[in-house]
């Protein structure tokens, strides 16, 4: 690794997604905590410690675990679990929307009410 290879992965971990948690991982990847603690033993994943309100967690490079599910399970199954993943996030904000929508058409009913007064 040169000094140059240094300050690119130090500027992965501060990049916005290109992190996520061994519980994220686990969720969206369907790899055990074993797995990864393997994976860090071997090498093949890098990680920093974190905690949020006492509750230690390790960060992981998203890129590292991609890599990591490609290589135990192949393309397919790396894509299908990335395809799921983004469905849900979809729906999450989908369902968001619709609450946002429904809040301003109650509002916009409200406003009419009170011009017909």
């Amino acid at each position: 690794m040169t000094a140059g290879d240094g300050a690119n992965l130090d500027a992965e971990w501060q990049r916005k997604g290109a992190t996520l948690s061994d519980k994220t991982a686990a969720k969206e990847f369907g790899l055990t905590q074993d797995q990864i603690r393997q994976a860090i033993r071997a090498g093949s994943l890098h990680c920093r410690e974190a905690s949020m309100q006492c509750n230690p967690w390790l960060r992981l490079l998203r890129r590292e675990v991609e890599v990591l599910v490609k290589n135990k399970h192949g393309d397919a199954y790396l894509k299908e679990q990335q395809t799921k993943t983004e469905v849900a996030a979809i729906n999450r904000e989908l369902k968001r929307l619709r609450s946002q929508v429904a809040g301003l058409e109650e509002r916009k009913a409200s406003l009419m009410a009170d011009l017909e007064k």
